[in-house]
């Protein structure tokens, strides 16, 4: 469940869905607000063991107006709940990091997602929830993507899925396992 970031595994890094039960339910652009609203129908309806949720980027670039932390972090809370209302295990991501938008300059968005991805990991530990940390794989001294990861600051390109997924793997697997 995600945003383009979640969407472009599949332009990107095909390989990473081949032989592997994994359904992508990433659509460019949305927000947590809109990912809780497709929860059910995209991610509750298939009846996953396990679902990996990453988002709240499109949330602090303000994609769909003004978001609070605390406004992200209730929508991720409550895609979390109902997953594991649902009986499916959850894996929570840390968004990655960022010190600019392509498309909205300006908005230093660096200490914000790592205050978020500081909740992430929090919330994750308290409500047995895996954490996978792609942001401390993945940041540079700026708090964004370096460009040999990323040609926008934002959007993984192939060398940055290939960091992505064994961490996504493990991750899942620790989920499935019950750790």
């Amino acid at each position: 469940m995600g945003n383009s970031i979640t969407e472009g595994w599949a332009r990107y890094f095909p390989t990473m869905f081949a032989g592997k039960p994994y359904v992508d339910r990433g659509i460019s652009g949305q927000t947590t607000p809109q990912m809780l609203i497709r929860f059910r129908q995209d991610v509750v309806a298939l009846q996953p063991k396990v679902v990996v949720i990453l988002a709240g980027i499109n949330d602090i670039a303000g994609n769909t107006g003004p978001s609070s932390l605390e406004m992200i972090e209730d929508n991720l809370a409550s895609m979390a709940e109902i997953a594991r209302a649902n009986g499916i295990r959850v894996v929570l991501s840390s968004v990655l990091p960022a010190y600019d938008f392509p498309w909205r300059r300006g908005m230093e968005p660096a200490p914000k997602v790592r205050a978020l991805n500081d909740w992430i990991r929090s919330y994750a530990a308290a409500h047995d929830a895996v954490y996978l940390d792609y942001y401390g794989a993945m940041a540079d001294a700026r708090g964004g993507l370096p460009d040999s990861l990323a040609s926008d600051g934002v959007h993984p390109n192939e060398k940055g899925y290939r960091i992505m997924a064994p961490l996504a793997d493990a991750a899942i697997a620790r989920a499935l396992a019950g750790r």
